[in-house]
């Protein structure tokens, strides 16, 4: 099995980043705005709808506020399609946005990879600008 992590510090505070993490229905009003077309919550699952019509089925695993850490699995309408697919987002205590994904086939790890790496930077700009600064 495949895993990727991928690590990138917001300039935001980890309460704000937390409260758009966890926000699982608002993707695409708080976290990929543009990038999602929508988002809807049904039955403890995720379906984000896509701009190109493209509807991904996430599985909610964990939202843990104790722990800012929010886990999912893709179970439907990945690309490339995966086998098996179990990610989990973290805020750590100085800011930082962990993406960590587990899943097969092995041989899609460059694509995911990119993947996450410029989903992430791109979170991590929505995020930072929706930030109150701080006095």
């Amino acid at each position: 099995m495949a895993s990727v992590r991928v690590e990138c510090p917001i300039s935001a505070s980890p309460d704000h980043i937390w409260d758009v993490i966890r926000d699982v229905g608002a993707v695409h009003e708080r976290l990929l705005p543009g990038r999602v077309a929508g988002t809807r919550i049904e039955d403890g699952r995720r379906y984000l709808t896509f701009p190109d019509g493209n509807v991904v089925e996430e599985l909610i695993v964990a939202v843990d506020d104790e722990a800012r850490r929010f886990a999912y699995a893709v179970v439907a309408g990945a690309r490339p399609p995966l086998e098996h697919h179990h990610a989990s987002f973290e805020v750590t205590p100085d800011g930082t946005l962990v993406w960590t994904a587990d899943f097969l086939p092995d041989t899609a790890a460059a694509e995911v990879r990119v993947r996450m790496e410029r989903g992430l930077a791109e979170m991590a700009a929505v995020i930072a600008k929706s930030a109150r600064p701080t006095p």
